[in-house]
Parts: C-alpha cells; structure tokens; sequence
C-alpha cells in the first residue's frame, strides 16, 4: 500500500523499520535462540538513548515515567525470587525488552503522527509478505500440521511458533483499518481503499492460521475500533464483513470444512474441548495454585516450567505435536500456561500482576481519554483508533497467549505505539 508519508522524512525511524523488517527472518540460532530482530531491538534502544542524550531535553513527563517504569518493580523482584539465577537473568533482559526498553524507546523516537503512520504502514506490509507466504502455505499443503493435512499458514515463522504469522497478521489488518476508517488530513481516496483492500486480503491469511485466539482477539478489536469511528459506519462494515466471511468459507471448499469446525469449536471449549484446550485449562490451573501458595510474589521469574507437574492434574500431556511447514515432527514442551496474565500472575506475584497489568491498563485508560479529546477538537483519529486497537488486541490476546519466539518483538512494539499516543507531548500527539 502506498506510504502515508515520505520515507526520506524519517531516517531516525531505520531502526524501528528495522526491527518490524527483521520478524521475518529465522532465529539465529536455531528454535529458541535470539533473532535478527531481538538484536535489532538492542540497536533501538541505543539509538533512542544516543538521540536523548544529543537532544538534551527531557525526554518524558512525570506521568510517562509512571507507567513506563511501574513494571520494573514487578520484574525486579521476581528475578531476586527466582531458584536458577541464570535463568533469571536471562528472564529478567526479556521482560526488560520487551515490557520497557523497546516501548520506551519507540515512545521517545516517534516525532509525530507522520512517524506513527509510516511505522503502521511497515506493519502493514509484513504482514502482506508474511500473509502472502502463509497463503501459498494452505494452498500448496507446505504449512504446518493441522489434522493430519499440512495446511496451516505459518509464514516464516514455523510450526514451533504457530501463532507468529497470526499475530502479524493481526496487528497489520488493524493498522489498515485504522488508516482506512480516519486517513490523514489530505490522503488521497486512492490510499484510503489501498488500506481497505490491505484489510480485506489480510483476511484470508487470519483465517487460514486457524488461530482461535487471533480471532478472538481481531474481531474485538476491530469492532472497537469501528465503534470508536462512529456507530452507523460499525454497523454497515459489520454486515458487509459478515457477508464476506460466509462467501469466504462457502468457496474454501475441504479447508472451508476445517474453518467451520475450528469455528464452531470455539463455542464448545467447555462442553466438549479438545486435547489443546484441555492442556490450556490443566496449566491454567497450575498457574493459579502456584500463586496461591505465594501470593505476593509468585513463584521467580521463569520459574513456571519447574513448578509445573508438582502442580498439575494428569489430564496434562507430556506437550503438543509440531510439524510441517519445513520442520520434522516435534513434541513441543509446554512451558508456559498461554494465558499471560497467569503466568505473570503465578511467577511475579501480585507484585508483579498489579504493576504489569496497571500498566497496561493505564495505557488504555489514558489512550481512550485522548482519542475523546482529538474527536472533540475534530483532529484525525487515525493514530488513536490504530493504538487503540492494537492495545486492546493484545489485552484481549493474552487471555489465550503468552510471550515467547521470534514474532515476540512485536509485542514490545505495540505497546510502544500505545505508549506514543496515550503519554507523548500534547503537541506531538496533535501534529
């Protein structure tokens, strides 16, 4: 889709562009290891530091500091509480990344609403390229594993990190609609349906991960961001959307048939689940007593894995199949309880919960106040319905999901562009 700005206005943005390019790219090392990206990450962060210090002006209000800054309690003291210091080490840099470093240092390096778009736009565009591989993937049966048919759209990210093309697809096909629903002062009417054919061709590639949660969590989103555009337009784009999915899934033909099934399952989690959901209900409740017995501060940073089977019913399985998609069978280890706020909740504590989750919730709270003040002042409300959307998105998401792999960087950047709208310098958030 066409750039809503010139790419020569923002060289201070290439390491940001950086980071979303590289999601793409294989660990370094192998499954688990760092990426290109993680280490693109580290070039941000120094890069926002470096162009701090040469400002020499103060990089952040009182308040920003505030919510910026609250998880690190929560983190710090989790680690201390940690039985294997390496462990908790190496927790500790990754929740540090992802939770404070990489969001602060987008929140100091976007200028304006100019900057905030060209980064949406990059998004966009990953997520077509991931999409677009995640599709070929479901057509020609080279995805991953998926009821015995290697059909699921992965992209580059592989059968060990299933939910990573969802999660870019996700956060692209809303980054489209808010370009589409409030464009820029001045976007041409061409850019505005270049935005919403984005949208719709992200569709198809959403559906085909066969990601109940990504789901879940894009059509909340999109619904809230459509309401916050203005109600009669919501509904319209709803019916039109509904239209659309069932034109899609009636000409998927055999795939249609797993799509429905996968659908229809997401309302049968409780009367008739499947081995994955009921793993996911089993650490759920692990999860939960582990943070029972230590309340305040859970039970260390990574320490999940270790306290897992002590706590488990023997409904769990010893962990999931992964394969296709390029990769040999594997059985992936379960190693967290996919639901963040549990996990957060069972190794940092209350502690940890209260200055993690408020954080975000302060996010949110004060991201909704800006979008009314920008609608009352009649100001563009495209960067607003985007960090919006993302936000809740990803709140909603982490009720199904967690952290881990390489499409994780992206997490950090989302609560980066949160973090710009809902705590920048009025005179930025307006421009």
């Amino acid at each position: 889709m066409p750039l809503p700005v010139r790419f020569g206005r923002a060289p201070h943005l290439l390491p940001l562009l950086a980071v979303i390019a590289l999601l793409a790219t294989p660990p370094l090392g192998g499954d688990g290891a760092a990426t290109a990206a993680d280490a693109a990450c580290g070039l941000l962060v120094v890069w926002a530091v470096l162009r701090v210090v040469r400002s020499g002006e103060r990089p952040l209000s009182r308040r920003a500091a505030l919510v910026m800054g609250l998880p690190v309690t929560g983190i710090c003291v989790a680690a201390m509480g940690a039985a294997d210091p390496s462990t908790a080490i190496a927790g500790l840099g990754r929740y540090l990344q992802i939770f404070v470093l990489v969001p602060l240092a987008v929140l100091l390096l976007l200028r304006d609403r100019d900057d905030f778009r060209l980064a949406a736009a990059a998004m966009v565009a990953l997520a077509l390229v991931e999409g677009g591989i995640g599709v070929q993937q479901y057509l020609t049966t080279t995805g991953a594993s998926y009821m015995g048919e290697d059909i699921r759209a992965v992209g580059t990210f592989g059968a060990t990190d299933i939910m990573g093309m969802a999660t870019v697809v996700s956060c692209g096909l809303l980054c489209a609609v808010g370009l589409a629903l409030d464009p820029a002062p001045g976007a041409s009417r061409a850019r505005r349906r270049a935005a919403l054919c984005c949208a719709a061709l992200l569709l198809v590639p959403l559906a085909v991960s066969f990601s109940r949660g990504a789901w879940i969590a894009t059509a909340v989103a999109s619904c809230t961001m459509l309401l916050l555009s203005g109600v009669r337009r919501a509904l319209v784009v709803l019916a039109a959307l509904a239209a659309a999915t069932v034109v899609l899934v009636g000409a998927s033909g055999s795939g249609g048939k797993m799509l429905q099934e996968r659908l229809t399952s997401i309302t049968q989690v409780e009367s008739a689940p499947d081995q994955s959901v009921t793993d996911r209900y089993t650490m759920w409740a692990a999860a939960e007593l582990m943070w029972r017995q230590t309340p305040l501060t859970g039970v260390g940073l990574k320490g999940f894995p270790d306290h897992r089977d002590a706590h488990s019913s023997l409904a769990l399985s010893a962990g999931s199949d992964t394969a296709g998609a390029g990769a040999a069978f594997k059985r992936q280890p379960l190693l967290s309880p996919h639901n963040m706020y549990l996990l957060v909740l069972s190794e940092q504590g209350l502690i940890g919960a209260v200055t993690l989750a408020g954080g975000w919730a302060a996010l949110l709270v004060a991201g909704v106040g800006r979008l009314r003040q920008a609608r009352a002042s009649r100001a563009p409300l495209d960067c607003a319905l985007i960090a919006t959307g993302l936000l809740t998105w990803l709140l909603v998401d982490f009720f199904y999901g967690d952290i881990g792999g390489p499409s994780t960087p992206l997490t950090a950047l989302v609560l980066g562009l949160a973090a710009w709208w809902s705590l920048a310098a009025r005179g930025a958030a307006r421009t």
